[in-house]
């Protein structure tokens, strides 16, 4: 079955279409699809990955034409960055 691995930095995205067996995972697709060889800074054992969106185990069962995203961790909390922005525009 035709699936796809997908990882984003914030300049350049990378979507890698593959032929799996119908019994494949979210972990057996991104190890296939060689995107750990490329970009080794992904950890799976920390960064969560999903399936178009949806936050999912590396143990998920895939389905025809799923997309697997592979999520980067935030460089700085949403909540931090946005005290910073306020802390900015007082002054």
């Amino acid at each position: 079955m035709k699936v796809e691995v997908a990882y984003a930095l914030p300049d350049n995205q990378l979507i890698i279409a593959l032929q799996v067996d119908e019994l494949c995972t979210v972990e057996q697709a991104i190890l296939q699809s060689g995107v750990l060889q490329k970009f080794p800074r992904i950890d799976l054992s920390k960064d969560k990955v999903g399936v178009f969106s949806e936050v999912c185990s590396l143990k998920k069962q895939l389905q025809e034409n799923d997309r697997v995203e592979i999520y980067r961790r935030l460089s700085i909390d949403p909540m931090e960055a946005r005290r910073q922005r306020a802390v900015k525009q007082k002054q």
